[in-house]
């Protein structure tokens, strides 16, 4: 058995995934990291809650619904990054593209503080609620390029079709073989369907799959064949116990039907001499998008009278050139059309071999697409279509879908006052679980109302195509925007940065830290004297080492609760000497141990001469050798007690009465030698030594007459200490 958890996405129009399985033995497997585009942090409070429980990440399509949260949980999650992940290739490089695209966009990416984490710093600080209520917008910090790459090379590469059995985490308990298998999805460049094999449970994990093929994914592969062109389910995903899927249905229609469509909608626009924004995301579905617009162009300049031949079409966003670079790499994972257009433009111009100038164009070496990579290209273009009224018509595909971010927004702003201008969505905009509209969202509505009037045009084929009229309602664009700290604002900022660090801190380190610093003030100092000077002007705003967040920390008196501290409570809490570790997993079972730092250089660590010196050595080396010798011997010297001595005169006489007395039979045989119970014998020696020995097996009813005898022995004598 298997427990299913959406974190996110369920009971809603929202687009976004979250989703945990828990099999059998406690082992979670956290599949997807999507957001939506609110950004809004409390709604990945739940997930926060079960990092410390997980064992591995799964990821299924590069887009913002799948992964956009994937960064946001590395940076300010702890122990997040040590969770095992795994993905295609297409998945890791176009999800990396993607992120970098989302935080270089909008401020909002890197969300803002929530209200509650503040609520309880103003309690903390004996602050007034105005006074975090003031700060409610304060962002996180953003990550850097380098950040954002060196989360994404944690990631795991996997292919198609290959079983993978995955390291669990370190607070994680055994998998017990757990196997995964990733198979295609379609949908998305890399896409993915899990295969969970856990024991006797076989799960499916399919979302957002498509099983037609497109001009350049494949179809999804739950039928024999690379492109899914069989006719009966693999086997591996023919009888699951369990199907996991998304419940959004195909568009109706055929895909060929759509792109004639989309064309035609298209050529009527630029003919007027207007432009068509076709709002994208900016790593998955816009590969579908570009090849298809660039081939149509060709198709259409190679023929006579072309309508597309004078409008010009545009590729916009941040990193749009990575996100084709990371294309030419990958044709493998592509449909086969796209590998054979390939391989015979690399024939063609191998058969060439310079005859002639014109190079043949590849999949993805566009020749009437131009990309827009920065936000000047786009004020000049749309300055050029304002003030020149320019008629040639234009098409530009612009990141992002929801049109919240990304320079579809700009464009749709200075697109907006012109009627001859048409905007393109080409799926269902999702709405957040907020119920809060994007702007796409918004659009969508429009058109579903129909309440400005519709224009219907006739196409070459016979078919009408229906163009919704805005009817000059307005559109509200939120726009954000960063602001420098200042007052208030600026304290309370730091003070929920030194929080946040020294829990970290703690949960990493398991309050070492703290006793480091105090026990190696020599080496802290020592070290850190060289870079004093300049890096006091740099922690703010920068994430603060750990001695600073300890000794902010203490200054401040950051009231932190026993649940934060965990099973450091042991340790960092005086008077507390129980822990219920009941239920807990990882290091929660165990004992916290601080390790103490030790000194080292760049050769290694430090030795001390003195701690091996000769007893000769040392009286040499100092002046009052005599009682600093004594001293050495006393400090650190292993203490040996001598064995306890017995002082008394036994005589066997007493003995036997003493026996007796205890129920025991004695009696004397020979000189100087008494049996009791006809097993044990006593002797004693010349010089005074008792020998005690067993000569004989007792009876199974009677107590161990040895132990007797010798306890006898021991109460008749005196005992010393040895010395």
């Amino acid at each position: 058995m298997f427990t299913f958890c959406p974190l996110q996405g369920a009971l809603s129009e929202s687009t976004a995934s979250q989703s945990l399985l828990e099999l059998d033995g406690g082992v979670k497997v956290l599949v997807d990291l999507g957001w939506d585009e609110s950004f809004d942090v409390e709604k990945l409070a739940e997930l926060e809650k079960q990092v410390p429980t997980l064992s591995l990440i799964l990821l299924t399509h590069a887009t913002v619904s799948h992964l956009a949260a994937y960064v946001h949980c590395c940076k300010n999650f702890p122990l997040f990054t040590r969770v095992p992940a795994y993905a295609t290739r297409p998945v890791i490089d176009l999800g990396r593209s993607l992120t970098q695209d989302l935080y270089s966009s909008t401020p909002t990416a890197c969300t803002t503080i929530s209200q509650s984490s503040l609520s309880e710093l103003a309690y903390a600080y004996s602050q007034t609620a105005s006074t975090a209520s003031t700060a409610q917008n304060l962002l996180l910090q953003s990550p850097t390029p380098d950040d954002i790459a060196r989360y994404f090379s944690l990631i795991q590469p996997l292919k198609y079709s290959q079983p993978h059995q995955p390291l669990p985490s370190p607070f994680s308990p055994p998998l017990n073989g757990l196997t995964i298998t990733a198979y295609n999805a379609g949908h998305t460049l890399g896409g993915t369907i899990w295969h969970i094999q856990h024991g006797l449970e076989s799960i499916v994990y399919a979302v957002d799959w498509n099983q037609a093929r497109e001009n350049v994914f494949a179809g999804a592969a739950w039928l024999d064949g690379a492109a899914g062109g069989g006719a009966e389910v693999i086997e591996q995903l023919r009888k699951p116990t369990a199907l996991i899927c998304s419940s959004r249905v195909a568009q109706a229609g055929g895909r060929i039907k759509r792109d004639e469509s989309l064309i035609d909608t298209i050529k009527a626009c630029v003919s007027k001499g207007g432009t068509v924004l076709i709002p994208v995301d900016s790593s998955a579905r816009v590969l579908e998008m570009a090849y298809f617009l660039e081939h149509a162009w060709r198709l259409d300049a190679s023929s006579k009278g072309g309508n597309l031949r004078s409008a010009k079409l545009y590729l916009a966003g941040r990193n749009m050139s990575s996100t084709m670079r990371y294309a030419r790499s990958m044709l493998e994972w592509m449909d086969n059309n796209i590998v054979q257009e390939f391989e015979a433009c690399a024939e063609g111009q191998r058969r060439a071999n310079g005859a002639n100038d014109r190079k043949e164009a590849g999949p993805f070496d566009f020749k009437h697409l131009r990309l827009l990579e920065r936000k000047a290209q786009i004020t000049k273009l749309l300055s050029r279509v304002s003030h020149h009224g320019e008629s040639e018509g234009r098409v530009i595909l612009a990141s992002d879908s929801s049109m919240e971010w990304g320079f579809s927004k700009d464009l749709i702003k200075g697109l907006a006052g012109d009627s001859r201008n048409l905007v393109i969505l080409t799926d269902r905009p999702s709405m957040a679980k907020d119920g809060n509209e994007s702007v796409a969202r918004t659009l969508w509505e429009w058109w579903r109302e129909r309440r400005d009037g519709v224009s219907v045009e006739q196409t070459a084929g016979g078919d009408q195509l229906e163009m919704v009229y805005g009817g000059g309602r307005e559109l509200q664009l939120r726009q954000a925007a960063r602001q420098a700290l200042e007052g208030d604002e600026l304290a309370v900022y730091q003070q929920w940065l030194v929080t946040q660090r020294q829990l970290q801190a703690t949960q990493h380190t398991g309050g070492a830290a703290a006793l480091e610093a105090s026990a190696d003030v020599d080496d802290a100092s020592s070290d850190s004297s060289s870079d004093s000077e300049d890096d006091d002007g740099q922690q703010q705003g920068k994430a603060l080492t750990v001695s600073a967040t300890m000794g902010q920390a203490g200054r401040k008196n950051v009231v932190l609760k026993d649940e934060d501290l965990g099973i450091n409570v042991l340790m960092k809490k005086k008077g507390v000497y129980d822990f219920d570790s009941r239920g807990k997993r990882g290091r929660e079972r165990s004992f916290p141990l601080a390790v103490r730092r030790k000194r080292n250089d760049d050769f290694g660590e430090l030795i001390r001469p003195e701690d091996y010196l000769r007893a000769e050595e040392k009286d040499e080396d100092n002046a009052d050798g005599g009682n600093v010798a004594a001293v050495d011997d006393k400090l650190g010297k292993k203490r040996k007690w001598g064995d306890p001595l017995h002082v008394g005169d036994l005589r066997l006489a007493d003995l036997r009465r003493a026996m007796q007395g205890a129920g025991h039979g004695a009696e004397f045989r020979g000189e100087g030698m008494l049996v009791v119970d006809g097993s044990v014998v006593v002797r004693k020696t010349t010089e005074g030594r008792v020998e005690v020995e067993s000569v004989g097996v007792p009876a199974g009813a009677r107590r161990n007459t040895v132990f007797a005898v010798k306890r006898a022995i021991y109460e008749g004598l005196a005992v010393v200490a040895g010395a």
